[in-house]
């Protein structure tokens, strides 16, 4: 985990906001579902990705399911040009 440095307080209503520089980093634009995880005593937040989305950027157009879980042409065009690169 990676510390920003970045404190923030949580208001009476119990909301907490992301800096700007902290949503334009992980890509969360304005009004985006976002989900919330809890792992032992952390808070994760991910963007929401739909049952039907691609698992790796949220997509929910040109999906397909490879080996049980789903992913767009574009992902897939992405890890196949990483893997001929890498070789």
């Amino acid at each position: 985990m990676k510390s920003t440095g970045i404190v923030r307080k949580i208001d009476d209503l119990g909301r907490l906001t992301l800096p700007k520089e902290t949503r334009d980093m992980l890509g969360f634009g304005e009004r985006e579902p976002i989900e919330i995880f809890l792992e032992e005593d952390k808070i994760c937040l991910m963007k929401y990705v739909p049952d039907k989305g691609c698992k790796q950027c949220g997509s929910t157009e040109d999906v397909i399911i490879v080996e049980g879980s789903r992913i767009c042409l574009h992902c897939l065009e992405k890890f196949n040009t990483a893997i001929r690169n890498a070789r």
